[in-house]
């Protein structure tokens, strides 16, 4: 079975789906403990390898070096990949697509929007042409072999987003996403227009949608969640909180938890993890 066929077969039970935001190997490692789904975000990956903000800097085989790296890690986990734009040109949209699932990705997040780009849940943002963007997100259907396709709209008019939404789920993409929604209500509206096709909704602390519960999003119709940055703001807010500390105690490390601490032996426990799990999926394929 194809790792965009499971994917497409855990969207279509029950209840929704969630993908969880990672930035780096580390935090994919942590993020694989707790749940069997990630989504590779365009947000953490810029902020992460190149330090910068999600606004259109990242160059596609970085990305998809990025996802070699975590299916070799994660060999059984759903990966869902932020392709931005496809990267402008739509030839390049679909090496991309064709890259990703050679190496394991199991499903793409194509948006409509123009450069300069922005993320989704900030102001500013432009949208294709409508023609335009079915002619990329087309191409990239006819180049995906069994892969994921998810079509984004960021239109931010009332009136063109449900026009949008209604013609991304006439395509034969997998799963529709308005991104930046901005209350339960839109939801509902943009649940009805999509008519039976897949809903995912983005989730991000301090964006323009509303934090609902998975139980929620579920009694909503909403089939995905992508949480885009938990890992990345749990982190910023960790590693500021320890320097204030370490600091205040004139370079003094902290005594480490017994219980729920983390040092150089649970960090090398976790990273070991990656390596057995590498030792058993090649175990597996030479059976």
């Amino acid at each position: 079975m194809t790792y965009g066929k499971k994917l497409r077969e855990r969207i279509a039970g029950p209840g929704t789906t969630p993908l969880i935001g990672v930035y780096d190997m580390y935090s994919a490692s942590i993020a694989a403990q707790h749940y069997d789904g990630m989504f590779v975000s365009g947000f953490g990956f810029a902020a992460s390898y190149y330090g910068l903000p999600d606004i259109g800097f990242i160059a596609w085989p970085d990305m998809v070096a990025f996802v070699q790296r975590l299916r070799g890690a994660f060999p059984h986990h759903h990966l869902l990949v932020d392709i931005d734009d496809g990267y402008v040109d739509p030839e390049v949209a679909c090496h991309v697509v064709e890259g990703l699932e050679r190496i394991g990705a199991s499903g793409v997040i194509l948006e409509d929007q123009k450069r300069p780009r922005r993320c989704g849940h900030a102001d500013g943002k432009q949208v294709l042409p409508l023609e335009e963007y079915l002619e990329k997100l087309h191409r990239v259907l006819e180049t995906r072999g069994d892969l994921v396709v998810v079509a984004r709209t960021d239109a931010t008019d009332e009136r063109d987003i449900l026009h949008r939404a209604e013609r991304l789920a006439a395509t034969d993409a997998d799963v529709v996403l308005v991104d930046g929604v901005r209350s339960v209500e839109w939801i509902e509206r943009i649940r009805e227009v999509v008519d039976g096709k897949p809903l995912l909704f983005n989730q991000i602390a301090g964006g323009k949608s509303p934090r609902l519960s998975l139980g929620e999003l579920s009694d909503l119709g909403v089939d995905v969640a992508i949480y885009s940055t938990p890992c990345l703001f749990a982190a910023h807010e960790a590693v500021d909180s320890a320097l204030a500390d370490l600091k205040a105690a004139d370079g003094r490390l902290p005594q480490v938890d017994p219980v729920r601490g983390v040092g150089v032996q649970v960090s090398t426990s976790l990273l070991e993890r990656n390596i057995a799990r590498e030792r058993l999926t090649s175990a597996g394929a030479g059976a």
